[in-house]
């Protein structure tokens, strides 16, 4: 079962209950399934630094090591009304899940926020789809919520309706509170992948078939699939390669199925403030378990 947290921690209102597969008992008609009671929790310094900053660096993948990741958990950290940690086993436990946002405006004399802000910039220029966040965050008066979002790979994808919508709720409250919060735009950082052949398996191909599959065109794939639904609300989005990416030859350690390897990639989606809500009550629609 999922509880909904809002801005009082101690306050929780239950939702409806989230099951996914957990064990095939060999019919494809008939799969065991386990409820598992997902809470959220405030982030606590003391308790969530290690589990935050290691699913910063899955989410950042191999450009983790440009970014003070440590110092950029730590400022996650100190907005104990904003955002949220998805757990288990109770408070004292690592996250499984978290979902916050930076105002990069408001950070951005930070160390790290100018490296992250750099670093977004250079990316806006390697697509056509992202070249509106060029400007947008060269803009010493934009307001651009940064949104940052991770989860362990295992953990289904029916806590993300949850997580957004009580995103929206904090900050709604926190623009009450004259916070920080009032953004013209959100920005999604994300991950996204293709799937290749493995080069293992195209040193015995026909030297035609390798030329055929190294030319195709490759079809993109979502490691959230509320990503795809977030996309269609985008005044920009898109792919790019990491700055630190090893190559194609890195896909055979990364195997989606037992043929093909994956490259997995940045991602980029800006939507703007006045589309924020709908595309979190698109998410809520496609995503949400079963009553």
């Amino acid at each position: 079962m999922v509880k909904k947290r809002i801005r009082d921690p101690e306050v929780l209102e239950e939702a409806p209950p989230v099951k996914f597969g957990a064990e095939d008992s060999g019919s494809d008609d008939d799969v065991d399934m386990v409820n598992v009671e997902f809470e959220w929790f405030n982030f606590k310094p003391d308790i969530d630094f290690h589990g935050t900053k290691s699913l910063l660096r899955q989410l950042f993948d191999v450009d983790s090591q440009l970014f003070e990741l440590s110092t950029l958990t730590d400022l996650i950290l100190s907005q104990p009304t904003i955002g949220s940690t998805v757990k288990v086993d109770g408070e004292d436990t690592d996250a499984y899940a978290f979902l916050t946002i930076l105002n990069l405006h408001e950070h951005r004399e930070k160390k790290v926020i100018k490296d992250l802000t750099a670093y977004l910039i250079d990316k806006s220029k390697s697509s056509p789809t992202l070249a509106p966040l060029g400007n947008l965050l060269s803009s010493t008066s934009s307001q651009v919520g940064l949104v940052l979002a991770e989860r362990l790979i295992n953990v289904p994808s029916e806590i993300a309706p949850p997580m957004y919508t009580m995103l929206i709720d904090e900050i709604e409250a926190a623009v009450e509170d004259k916070e920080p919060y009032e953004f013209t735009h959100y920005l999604i950082i994300s991950k996204t992948y293709q799937e290749i052949a493995s080069a293992l398996d195209e040193e015995d191909a026909p030297r035609s078939k390798k030329s055929k599959a190294s030319k195709g065109n490759r079809e993109t794939f979502y490691f959230h699939p509320e990503d795809e639904v977030l996309q269609r609300h985008a005044l920009a989005s898109g792919s790019f390669e990491y700055t630190k990416d090893e190559g194609e030859g890195m896909a055979d350690s990364k195997r989606a199925f037992s043929d093909m390897g994956i490259k997995p990639q940045g991602s980029m989606i800006l939507i703007e403030a006045t589309k924020f809500e709908g595309a979190v009550k698109a998410i809520s629609e496609y995503l949400s378990p079963p009553q």
